[in-house]
């Protein structure tokens, strides 16, 4: 594969424990360079994939994790019963890993207020979503009656929000706006954290 032009960075995935048999074959010890957070290697595992894309993507925009030995890092767990165990850590430009120590200071989990809104609508919405609805939530807390597909597609922004990623593409870096809804991109969200 040619080499992958991107604004974002590398991440690199470590097994960290196999705990059942995987018919990938992953070892302890195997690594795994993502050329950024949207270019899974050949024959990737999807089910891993999608367990780890809110983390990556987390990561490539500045999360960090206060409890973590080193912050810019963070564990996954195989969704196919728990049969691996995965660190994900970013790259620098120089193929480094990103360390940041533990903060000392962190004392549990700080989770943030955020809000979702609806900033484009097209055709139909089988919940009756327009432009101007809003939901509010804390941290990685479910909106009770919410959408189940609109919150999965919102789900890796409000996990990279809450951890203190900064979108530098948008206008406001604590918010996105471009979560569009799976079900034929009829509704568009910004998803935004209250500081």
């Amino acid at each position: 594969m040619e080499e992958v032009k991107t604004p974002f960075p590398r991440l690199k995935l470590t097994v960290t424990q196999v705990l059942g048999v995987c018919y990938h074959g992953y070892k302890i010890g195997d690594e795994i360079i993502l050329e950024d957070f949207t270019h899974a290697p050949k024959h990737f595992c999807l089910g891993l994939a999608h367990a780890l894309f809110p983390v990556i993507y987390a990561l490539s925009f500045g999360a960090q994790f206060g409890f973590r030995d080193n912050q810019r890092s963070l564990l996954i767990t195989c969704p196919d019963g728990g049969k691996l165990e995965f660190k994900a850590e970013i790259l620098d430009k120089e193929g480094k890993l990103q360390v940041i120590p533990r903060d000392p200071l962190h004392k549990g989990p700080n989770p943030k207020k955020m809000v979702l809104e609806v900033v484009a609508a097209k055709g139909k919405c089988a919940f009756g979503y327009k432009v101007g609805d809003k939901w509010e939530t804390t941290g990685l807390k479910c909106i009770p009656g919410f959408c189940g597909a609109a919150f999965h597609t919102a789900f890796p922004a409000l996990f990279a929000l809450n951890f203190g990623a900064k979108f530098f593409f948008m206008p406001d870096p604590n918010s996105i706006d471009t979560v569009t809804c799976p079900d034929g991109g009829n509704i568009i969200f910004k998803v935004t954290r209250v500081e």
